[in-house]
């Protein structure tokens, strides 16, 4: 059933009565503030949760230069990992699967059918039975497997099992192939596990498990690992974060500037890099000028050290799970800048450990990489857009290992009315 005009005129109506209240070159105003008064550093609780690494300031790059610009690396790494999602099935297991797999630009075909597989299972039965093992290898040693049973909990088994499986995978992954990686590997995501260590946030329970299971700790140190390994190599290491959603910026301005007007850090850092000017439109009744975005060159900020939200813990003031770390605790710690492409109004955020853009000069490379990246794809680079399609569990593949599964447990998997609704995913 659709909607009627005359509803369909009344959603407007309300709509048009919000935005007389809530203007964007207001928010645009407020960042600007927060910029040039705020981030050098930003404080709360009487910590330095966000500081600049070196002169604070925005760069612009045309879009057509920069994408035709070299860069220093000949070889670009991509890794991913995907999942078939959680699963719940009539005999109370949860579980999910996930596989991860690196790209390589220009492509190395043998690279690419290697993949990294982890099955994690979660009962509520302690009489269930987990033949949980070592890594087994198939396809002649390109795909490892393993299976894990997951932290028993009384809610959230869902997301347990998923980020377990999601972040075991892709970080045994990139641990197994770092040899290969001589210029430099680029992670779809950031380069530690934000979903699992946003449990801390979520509820107690997963707090708790956060804390003190190991498996969670035993994830933690193979990103630490994976640090430290490329500080040896002398190779830079860097996530790019495609949907970048913190607020842990936008939280430390609200209690220093006492307002932030912004969803999350994103819409933020977009209202900065954000270029154009104010014209007049025709087609507003009450005579308000709109804001005509300049889609001609790329934006970025300068790098910053973080240390707010999940980033705190492998910062200096957290303990990585109580990880070991075998460099200065400074040298984990995340530092990033942000890009934006006004053609398609996205922002993305480059993230590195400190141990890899300490170097004036490492700074000004991936910059110069990551821009020139973005500007020839429209969106992510080739390398994690590779990573991405090899890493994906299709719809119908999921679907099939579902089927498979529920053969295999004698249980179907248990279904909701969306599920009819919208069909599976």
């Amino acid at each position: 059933m659709t909607l009627d005009p005359v509803h369909y005129e009344g959603i407007t109506r309300l709509a048009r009565r919000i935005q007389y209240d809530v203007d964007e070159t207001d928010h645009r105003d407020v960042a600007e503030t927060v910029w040039a008064e705020f981030l050098d550093p930003l404080v709360r609780d009487g910590d330095r949760v966000l500081e600049p690494l070196d002169e604070q300031r925005r760069l612009v790059a045309d879009a057509e230069d920069v994408a035709l610009a070299d860069t220093e690396y000949d070889t670009v790494h991509g890794l991913d990992a995907g999942t078939i999602n959680p699963t719940t099935f009539s005999n109370g297991l949860v579980l999910d699967i996930a596989q991860a797999a690196m790209s390589a630009t220009p492509s190395d075909l043998d690279l690419h059918r290697g993949r990294t597989m982890v099955m994690t299972v979660h009962s509520a039965d302690a009489t269930v039975a987990f033949d949980e093992d070592d890594w087994t290898m198939n396809d002649a040693g390109y795909v490892r497997t393993q299976i894990r049973q997951a932290p028993r909990v009384n809610r959230f088994e869902e997301g347990v099992v998923h980020a377990l499986s999601l972040y075991r995978a892709e970080s045994e992954h990139a641990r197994t192939n770092a040899d290969v990686v001589d210029d430099l590997l680029v992670l779809d995501g950031p380069i530690y596990p934000t979903g699992l260590l946003r449990w801390a946030d979520q509820h107690p329970e997963l707090r708790t498990v956060l804390e003190e299971d190991e498996q969670p700790k035993e994830v933690v140190e193979n990103y630490v690992r994976l640090v430290e390994k490329f500080d040896a190599k002398d190779v830079p290491l860097v996530g790019f974060v495609k949907n970048p959603a913190g607020n842990a910026v936008t939280r430390a301005v609200r209690d220093s500037f006492g307002q932030a007007p912004w969803v999350d850090d994103a819409a933020m850092f977009k209202r900065l890099l954000e270029r154009g000017e104010l014209v007049d439109d025709p087609d507003d009744p009450e005579g308000r000028r709109r804001f005509e975005r300049d889609t001609d060159a790329l934006t970025a900020t300068s790098w910053f050290v973080s240390r707010g939200g999940t980033d705190r813990v492998c910062s200096r003031h957290g303990d990585a799970l109580g990880v070991d770390r075998r460099l200065d605790p400074d040298a984990y710690e995340v530092t990033f800048f942000a890009i934006y492409d006004p053609r398609t109004d996205v922002l993305y955020r480059v993230e590195a450990p400190h141990a890899v853009t300490r170097d004036e000069g490492q700074r000004e490379a991936l910059q110069q990489w990551a821009l020139a990246a973005v500007a020839a794809e429209r969106g992510p680079p080739l390398a994690v857009g590779k990573a991405d399609e090899l890493a994906k569990i299709g719809a119908r593949e999921k679907a099939s290992l579902r089927e498979t599964l529920e053969e295999t447990f004698r249980a179907r998997r248990t279904r909701q009315y969306d599920d009819l609704r919208w069909g599976d995913e």
